[in-house]
């Protein structure tokens, strides 16, 4: 009997021991209770916004100043929407790419702007191996068609492509009873001299991209001499890249060096129809344009949410919206429709070495400007 009771004492304390061991189911979490990810690892709500937290930022700065180097009706239709989206103040200024350079390096880290806008990135290299420029990771870089549309190291991000080449003003060709140049070295002829326009290379990033073209286009010293080939058929230099496309309907330039897209404008929105656009038949070059922060810049917060905003259709679609033409570089924005009714093709284009005029194009600028003998007055700056 003893050998029974103490049997069924072992039992009930196996299923006690058993008992306190288990826990009390959970009830399950009705289907529209809130749930924690940064505590459970869940997945973030579809609607939640990556760029939140720096809106709220930015917008507790309430300020952002813009220097822009695209033309001067894209700059403020992109400075103004996005005073609108924000409702942000933002202040701006139109200056070429040679002269926000020039700016930012006299103010030696405390800028007076706090991002740049437009504009080739030779200049903005030069700058950024100068310390000038502040890197920063952009959320919406992610839609770039690829990576030479952005700095490696987050210095300054694309937002268009355009393509450099030659415009004429057919009608004045015609009186002279001269045939349109075709290539680059036709640009040499004599019988073009004194009609030839171009963008002054120490005030105008265009000209800087020439500079590199050249030199990586027929080698560093036969890239220098065609340039100093080139100058004897000159007439001026302009401060501005779009400089000499804005003189060519007139006729006042009766060829021009530049971008394609900015003759594109002249057709499109002046009704200067005399204008043919030529792409080189050995090959030319593009731009990237760009935007990036200043370092040192008042405004950190609202800089990097303008760098997110240029990435994105709200503001690089606004370009064909106020004549400036150039292919976007973004996979979800719309391309300008008279880029492609022109017969520009983005692709036709050389193999562009980026880092070489990153680490060059000062000392290359420096070489021309000697052997151009310098202190020219076309090349005067003030």
């Amino acid at each position: 009997m003893k050998k029974v009771l103490a049997l069924l004492l072992a039992v009930l304390m196996i299923f006690a021991l058993a008992a306190c061991g288990e826990k009390p189911a959970e009830p399950a979490p009705p289907a529209d209770a809130p749930t924690d990810a940064a505590d459970n690892g869940a997945a973030a709500p579809a609607d939640s916004d990556p760029l939140a937290e720096l809106v709220e930022a930015a917008k507790a700065e309430g300020e952002l100043v813009v220097y822009g180097s695209c033309e001067e009706e894209y700059l403020a239709a992109a400075c103004e929407n996005f005073q609108k989206l924000y409702g942000i103040k933002v202040t701006y200024q139109r200056l070429s790419t040679g002269e926000v350079q020039a700016k930012i390096e006299e103010e030696k880290g405390n800028p007076s702007a706090d991002v740049w806008f437009g504009g080739t990135t030779d200049p903005y290299n030069v700058c950024a191996m100068e310390g000038l420029l502040e890197p920063y990771q952009a959320v919406n870089a992610s839609h770039l068609l690829g990576q030479q549309y952005k700095d490696k190291d987050g210095y300054w991000y694309g937002i268009y492509k355009g393509i450099l080449g030659i415009m004429v003003n057919k009608d004045e060709l015609e009186r002279l009873n001269l045939e349109a140049p075709k290539d680059w070295e036709d640009l040499l002829k004599s019988e073009y001299k004194g009609l030839v326009w171009m963008s002054n290379y120490n005030t105008a990033g265009t000209a800087k991209l020439v500079i590199n073209t050249m030199i990586q286009k027929y080698g560093h010293d036969e890239g220098i001499k065609y340039l100093t080939d080139l100058d004897k058929n000159i007439e001026v230099y302009t401060k501005s890249g779009s400089g000499p496309s804005k003189n060519v309907g007139t006729g006042e330039c009766i060829i021009g060096i530049g971008f394609l897209h900015d003759g594109i404008a002249q057709i499109v929105d002046n009704g200067y129809e005399n204008i043919q656009l030529i792409i080189p038949s050995s090959g030319t070059s593009f731009e990237v344009g760009a935007t990036a922060i200043f370092k040192g810049c008042a405004h950190p917060n609202a800089a990097k949410l303008w760098i997110e905003y240029a990435l994105s259709p709200d503001c690089v679609e606004l370009g064909a919206k106020n004549g400036s033409y150039q292919f976007l570089v973004i996979d979800n924005a719309e391309q300008p429709s008279q880029a492609k009714e022109f017969g520009l093709d983005p692709e036709n284009v050389m193999d562009y070495d980026f880092e070489d005029a990153k680490q060059n194009i000062k000392t290359y600028i420096e070489e021309v400007m000697k052997a151009l003998g310098g202190g020219d007055e076309r090349f005067k700056t003030e």
